[in-house]
This record gives C-alpha cells, sequence and structure tokens, in this order.
C-alpha cells in the first residue's frame, strides 16, 4: 500500500463530484453507477478514501482561510498575531465583521460535511472491492470511522452543537427538500463522536508501522482527539454556560445545557490519563536534544520539535504541507540579502504574545521577582547567536521558547549560509514597513516558530498537529478541576517546564502556585507558551470564555512608522471586536434557510 500524500490524491480525477451545490447534505455522486465503479477496484478505493483523508486542513497555508480547503484563520485570527494583509480573513474576525453569508463561515460547514458524507460512503461500500484483503477492507473502514469523528468533532470546535447524520449514509436519490434535521445537542455530539472512536480504535493500529504509512489515522491518534472532545465537553464554554440557555430546538431541546457537570472534568482527565498510560514512553516522550557539546539543549529541544519530522513526541503530522506558504510569512524581508533569506515577515506577534513568554527564572515579567527591565539597552547573547548583541532590555534574559517563537529587532537570523544576517524591523530598515512595501511585520516582532534554520523555501516537511506536551496540559487542566491538589497536575506541568529549560514550581527558586486557581491560572500561562502558534490559542480563549478580554480592544504593536530610538514605543495597531456572539461561528444562512429545522446560533 503507497502512501497516503494528501496534497497529491485531493486533487485526484474520480469519476463522480462531491461538490457542494446547494447545502452541506447536498453531496451525492451523479448516478448509482458511477459509485459502483468507484468501489469495483482497490486503486479508486484506495483514492476514494484519499479524498477522505483530504479534508484534513493544511493549517501551514492560513493566508488563503476557508473554501473547500479548510485552512483555518486561528494564528492572526487569536490573541497571538496579526497578519500583514488586508486580505487575510483574520481581519474580518478580527474586527468582528463577518457573519452568517461569509464565505469562510460556510466554507467550514460545507467542507468538513463533505469529509463526514465520503467517510459514510465509503464504509458503506467499501466491502464491495473484490481485490482488497479482508483485513484492509477492515482497517480502511476504522480509519474512515476516526475521520468522521474527527470532522464532526472540527466543526463542534467553530460552531457548538452540530447536525449528526447518523451511520445511515443519506441516499444518493433523495433530494435536498427532502433532508430536514435538527441539530443534535452539544452533550449528544459528544457523546456519539467519542463512541465512534472508541469503535474505531478497535480495528486501528496503534501506530504507522513504517514511513509508508505516515500520515494514516491510528489508535494513538483517534485516542488523543477523543481526549481533547471530553477537555471541550468540560470547559466553561459548554459546561455550565447560562448564555445559550435559550438555544432550543423546536422540540424544546437544548442544544447546551447551562447545568454544570463536574464529572465532566474527570472523563476529560480520564481519557488523557489513558492515553499516557498507554503510549509513554513506549511509543511518544517529550522531544529532547543535545547541543554539540553534548549538553542538554532547551532551546533545541523546543526548536526541533516542530522542525525533526515525526519525532519521538509527534502524535500526527499532516503530511505533505503547504509548509513554504507559513515560512514565507515567517522569513523576514530582508532586503538586499539573498534569496533564501528574504521572504515577507507578515506574520507579525503581538506584544501580548511577546509578554506572555516567561523569564529565564520562569517568573512572569509581572511578578517583582522576575528581573525583567521595560527600557534601555544591555548586551545580551541570544541561544541561537554566536556572541553577544546591543538587545533592548525586555527581550533579553528570557526563557528559551521565547527565542523560538519571536524575531525581534536586532536578532540574528537562524540562516547565515550567505553570510551574517540581522534583522531589524523599524521603519526603514531591512525588514522595516518603508522598506518592504506590502511585505513587513505590523508589529515589529515576526513569528519564528517553525521555521528552518536553512532556506526558507525548501518544502516537504509535515505540519505538527498534535503533540505530547498538549496532552499533558490537557490532562493537568482537567485534573486541575476534578481533583485539586492532585500531584500529577504539578508533575506534568513540570515535565513541560523541565523540557523548556525553566525552573520547576515547587522548586528552591520558584514556589507552587498555591490553589486550585493560582495553579489554573499557572496552566494556562504555561498552554500559551508551549503551544504557541499551534493553532491551539484560538480555542483555548473561547472554550474558557475568556476571548471578551483577551481578543476584544486596544492591541499594542511597536511603532513600525517610526525609526529608532521611536520604534521602540508602543502603539495602538488595531482595535479588535470580540462579544458574546463570537464565540461560536454562525452556522451558514444558506443552510439556515434551506434546512428549517436549523437553530442558528445565539447571537446570529
Amino acid at each position: 500500500m503507497k502512501r497516503i500524500v494528501i496534497a497529491a490524491f485531493a486533487t485526484c480525477i474520480l469519476t463522480f463530484s462531491l461538490s457542494c451545490k446547494k447545502g452541506f447534505l447536498d453531496q451525492v455522486p451523479d448516478d448509482r453507477l458511477t459509485l459502483d465503479e468507484t468501489f469495483r477496484n482497490r486503486n479508486s478505493a484506495e483514492k476514494f478514501l484519499a479524498n477522505v483523508y483530504s479534508v484534513i486542513p493544511d493549517e501551514a497555508s492560513q493566508r488563503f482561510p476557508g473554501s473547500d480547503n479548510n485552512i483555518g484563520e486561528w494564528t492572526g485570527g487569536s490573541d497571538e498575531a496579526e497578519y500583514d494583509w488586508g486580505f487575510v480573513a483574520t481581519q474580518n474576525i478580527n474586527n468582528g465583521t463577518y457573519d452568517a453569508s461569509s464565505g469562510f463561515v460556510s466554507g467550514f460547514w460545507t467542507t468538513y460535511y463533505r469529509g463526514i458524507r465520503s467517510a459514510g460512503i465509503f464504509m458503506d461500500n467499501v466491502d464491495k472491492v473484490s481485490d482488497l484483503p479482508n483485513s484492509l477492507k477492515v482497517q480502511y473502514k476504522a480509519e474512515a470511522r476516526a475521520l468522521r469523528a474527527m470532522y464532526y468533532f472540527w466543526l463542534m470546535r467553530i460552531y457548538g452543537p452540530v447536525v449528526i447524520t447518523g451511520d445511515k449514509t443519506i441516499s444518493p436519490d433523495a433530494s435536498f427538500d427532502d433532508v430536514q434535521l435538527p441539530r443534535s445537542s452539544f452533550d449528544e455530539c459528544v457523546a456519539y463522536v467519542t463512541s465512534e472512536l472508541d469503535a474505531a480504535m478497535v480495528d486501528l493500529p496503534l501506530k504507522a508501522s513504517n514511513t509508508n504509512n505516515y500520515g494514516r489515522v491510528n489508535r494513538a491518534y483517534a485516542m488523543a482527539i477523543k481526549s481533547q472532545v471530553l477537555l471541550y465537553a468540560a470547559s466553561p464554554l459548554f459546561n455550565g454556560n447560562t448564555d445559550y440557555s435559550s438555544m432550543q430546538n423546536a422540540d424544546g431541546k437544548k442544544l447546551i445545557s447551562d447545568q454544570y457537570d463536574a464529572s465532566k472534568w474527570k472523563n476529560a482527565a480520564d481519557a488523557a490519563k489513558a492515553f499516557i498510560d498507554q503510549f509513554v514512553p513506549s511509543q511518544f516522550d517529550l522531544y529532547r536534544v543535545n547541543d554539540a557539546n553534548g549538553n542538554y539543549s532547551p532551546y533545541l529541544s523546543t526548536r526541533d520539535v516542530m522542525l525533526v519530522d515525526w519525532n519521538k513526541e509527534i502524535i500526527y503530522a499532516r503530511i505533505d504541507a503547504g509548509i513554504t506558504n507559513r515560512a514565507y510569512e515567517l522569513a523576514p524581508y530582508h532586503s538586499g540579502y539573498a534569496d533564501e533569506v528574504r521572504g515577507s515577515g507578515g506574520l507579525g506577534a503581538t506584544q501580548t504574545m511577546v509578554d506572555a513568554y516567561f523569564m529565564a527564572n520562569g517568573r512572569s515579567i509581572d511578578d517583582p521577582a522576575s528581573g525583567y527591565v521595560k527600557t534601555g539597552f544591555s548586551d545580551f547573547q541570544a541561544p541561537y547567536d554566536d556572541k553577544a548583541r546591543r538587545t533592548y532590555n525586555q527581550w533579553a534574559n528570557r526563557e528559551p521558547r521565547f527565542y523560538v517563537g519571536i524575531t525581534y529587532n536586532g536578532s540574528k537570523w537562524l540562516n547565515s549560509n550567505s553570510g551574517e544576517v540581522i534583522t531589524e524591523t523599524y521603519n526603514t530598515a531591512n525588514s522595516g514597513k518603508q522598506t518592504g512595501g506590502n511585505d513587513y511585520s505590523p508589529t515589529g516582532y515576526i513569528v519564528r516558530k517553525n521555521i528552518v534554520t536553512g532556506d526558507w523555501r525548501q518544502g516537504g516537511r509535515s505540519w505538527v498537529m498534535l503533540r505530547l506536551a498538549e496532552i499533558y496540559l490537557n490532562y493537568a487542566e482537567a485534573l486541575n478541576e476534578a481533583e485539586p491538589g492532585n500531584a500529577d497536575v504539578l508533575k506534568y506541568v513540570n515535565l513541560i517546564r523541565n523540557r523548556a529549560g525553566v525552573p520547576e514550581y515547587g522548586s528552591a527558586d520558584l514556589p507552587a502556585p498555591a490553589g486550585q486557581d493560582a495553579m489554573r491560572e499557572a496552566i494556562r500561562k504555561e498552554r500559551r507558551v508551549e503551544l504557541a502558534f499551534e493553532n491551539s490559542r484560538f480555542f483555548d480563549t473561547r472554550r474558557w470564555k475568556i476571548a471578551e478580554v483577551t481578543d476584544n480592544g486596544p492591541f499594542k504593536a511597536l511603532n513600525i512608522s517610526a525609526n529608532l530610538p521611536e520604534f521602540y514605543n508602543l502603539v495602538t495597531f488595531e482595535n479588535r471586536v470580540f462579544n458574546k456572539r463570537h464565540y461560536l461561528y454562525p452556522i451558514p444562512q444558506k443552510d439556515v434557510d434551506s434546512d428549517k429545522q436549523l437553530v442558528q446560533n445565539t447571537g446570529w
């Protein structure tokens, strides 16, 4: 069996169309004969399955979200970052200028349901394939079942309760007007998705048997997704949230329960711990690497975990991702330098994200004992540099993950193949606003995480979608809510901190957070830094129900329209808009109009 190369197979020419002309359920083959022909032989059946896989989003290409590619606006649409270009849909997210008719709103709904429909068709028909071994029929069916469950979950993250079409695939002969289905409650969606993942796990391989099977869904990934589903179900947005009390189907069914259920946190903690007990360290472990002198390097470990394909921490990655799309955004403009170091620098980190990183002593910058200095300059050697350089004090003596994640004015660029390059982001500098024209950082900082150390145009690398560090943080968060004071909470947060090279909580240098509330805040801070720019923050602030604070109001940046020293002054680059209705996207208006049982989300 050849490896499923998603990007290639996504455009494979099949003998039927799965396009959406009227609504999310109007996605069936043109006729029965075409469907029968598709499942007549192994080759065309495997292409069909590859098409189901193609719905997995390529999140490395977030300049081009929505439509048929399912790419999200999660990085620039969160408080982590800002895109330079006005055409990127994140501008609509940040300004609150979208509604139920916006293209990207309907894009996710349509495309994920297309994948759900395709997975069902495959499961219904794969047994007909005469030249496919029974063992592969069972495995492929389990893969399709898991993919269908994942697509439901990814819809739930965006829209909340969704329409569960069930195991029975709607007949190709049914007209669109005949299909009238209500939304299931969020709890029903969770129960269905987790039960489907459980069923799929029985027949999924534990892990990829060889490199040719990278990119396939396996038992480990299905189990990890289950833990994520249960974490969302336990989170404040969906657990005891009274804001949606009036959102009900025609029969009076509440779509989101307004009753808090503490057992949901225990379910989430148990699911994450079950994953850890089964797969760590036999299959997964935190990625750690030594430097050239043989000493452990927190900087290299937290940097290269995103760069080394399928290392021991990676649970799942999207193969053949458009990684050069993201690299173009991360590589600064670097006017006058070789093409291999010249990008756009158009994905700027916000000041609030820069401030979120800890100091080298593991303390937040607002801690009086952190040693943070807000003004002035000092000679400081970054962990990727070969010498000390004059550095703005705000950026000196920060933790290793800061230097993995942020390119700042005066920092050395990672690729020195054509000579030393120092990135400068003030107005007339080599990567400044006036110099770059349409390509510059809108904040004065450039996201650095996930950029290769050589030619940024180098492709062929996968995009990390889930790694063990997130499971550890999921477990710590859920356990802190279910059993505050349990020793495992501190243990798993400290495993993350230890790998990152910052003092552990409860060590001689740093007291442990005292009480459940303080621990909750510590876990959220750790998650923000560890998973920065990995598409978690957008959903975390929403499920925690804090986005009205974190994603709303004035956002600060360096004064990119000025040269030194005025460049270092903070200015407001955008006043963002986030209110209660923005916690969930609206259901696409065309589907609400067509399906008379489909209830719109509150506020839309």
